[in-house]
């Protein structure tokens, strides 16, 4: 099979890197014949060099030696990769810009921010140069893109899809994820990469208990919470009425006394700490020239007390256990993906610290307990879209993937 001509040509919103760029055939047949993907530039490709948006990663770092096996397998299902998708500098952020490589184009909302870390991922199924894309999901980097740029994605099961081969940002709560325009095509893609079949819409309707996390609402702009009311009604006529919960109630220490914003600070915390471990001796060799914004959050990181990490251990433990028990028997958060419409671009640091603090306060859930997610197009507010957001117990990916099946084909 020959490959499609180069994306590079028709990619007028700077989803592709042209630093890294490499295409490869379809290395066999099967569920993906005739699809396209895009790769965010974190994963490895055999012979090739990563970028991991950081120009001084790109130029301290080897070839790949081998190619990440979420590449792999989608080769050998028949799939091919057109390019290396963009990524904010070192996969830390949440907009979808980076100082040395820029911004791409959000083709759902024009002078918004795509999103990110997985901004090129996200854009490049967005704008239809690719039928699906590939993304790493740590803090909300496939979620909180495919609600800015109106697409479906999923952030699985932690450590449910392998992820060797990928540049490390906190290996604790690294996922890899994936983005579509359609719900069916998320499925077919995470029936390869999950190696599970995914139930039919019916069997998943009718194994699920609708937990409306009110919590989670009440972070929410207004508008967005009415926007996504006539998702949930629709929701509920296929699963039945939801019970409201506060998910953040149920966990008594001192450090979630914040509701869900102490939850945040309970993983900002862990996050900063792998962080710390996976690149300090990095960057205090190397010395890299980061961004302005990126180069704050990192001397941050570098400030982490182990101390303050080796407490809030314990804490995601009780959440953890909190969470599954209320996810039990079929249970399903939903709630709002992130709290507004993207943010326009190049706002002051502090804005983007206020943007990123909100979005993290609901997105900090999922990642914490280690579980699947999927954010599925379902209103728009402002002409921007907003996404609603799926919750499953842990290894119930595909419960989520058939449920969204059964609302889109609603």
């Amino acid at each position: 099979m020959s490959l499609p001509s180069s994306v590079l040509d028709r990619d007028p919103f700077g989803a592709f890197c042209r630093h890294t760029h490499v295409a490869l055939a379809p290395t066999g047949a099967g569920r993906l014949d005739g699809l396209t993907f895009g790769l965010k530039d974190l994963f490895d490709i055999a012979g090739h060099r990563t970028g991991f948006g950081s120009p001084d990663w790109l130029r301290t770092h080897p070839p790949a030696r081998h190619t990440a096996s979420v590449a792999t397998r989608l080769l050998a299902e028949g799939a091919s990769l057109v390019g290396k998708t963009h990524t904010e500098e070192m996969a830390f952020s949440l907009t979808g810009e980076n100082a040395h490589y820029g911004t791409p184009v959000n083709p759902a909302a024009p002078g918004r921010v795509p999103g990110g870390s997985s901004s090129g991922s996200a854009v490049a199924v967005a704008a239809g140069l690719v039928d699906f894309a590939i993304g790493s999901d740590t803090g909300g980097s496939v979620r909180a893109p495919a609600s800015f740029c109106g697409i479906y994605g999923v952030r699985p099961t932690h450590a449910r899809v392998a992820i060797d081969g990928a540049c490390p940002l906190a290996p604790g709560f690294d996922t890899v994820g994936w983005f579509a325009r359609d719900a069916a095509l998320l499925s077919r893609v995470g029936a390869v990469l999950l190696d599970e079949q995914v139930p039919s819409p019916e069997a998943a309707r009718d194994g699920t208990r609708l937990l409306l996390a009110r919590d989670a609402f009440a972070l929410a702009r207004d508008e967005v919470v009415a926007a996504l009311a006539p998702a949930v009604t629709r929701l509920e006529a296929l699963c039945g009425a939801a019970t409201p919960v506060t998910v953040s109630d149920g966990v008594s220490v001192a450090e979630t006394a914040g509701g869900l914003r102490g939850w945040f600070e309970v993983f900002r915390t862990l996050q900063h700490g792998e962080i710390r471990d996976a690149h300090e001796a990095w960057v205090r060799d190397t010395s890299p020239t980061f961004g302005p914004q990126i180069g704050a959050r990192f001397a941050i990181v570098m400030r982490t007390d182990p101390a303050d990490v080796a407490r809030m251990q314990p804490v995601r433990a009780a959440i953890r256990a909190h969470l599954d028990a209320l996810l039990a028997d079929g249970g399903v958060f939903v709630l709002p993906t992130v709290p507004d419409i993207a943010p326009l671009c190049n706002l002051p640091p502090d804005e983007t610290i206020s943007v990123r603090e909100r979005a993290l306060a609901l997105l900090c859930i999922a990642g914490l307990g280690g579980l699947p997610q999927l954010s599925m197009p379902v209103a728009t507010v402002d002409g921007c879209p907003v996404g609603l957001s799926l919750i499953g117990a842990r290894g119930r990916d595909a419960q989520l993937l058939a449920l969204a099946e059964a609302f889109s084909a609603g």
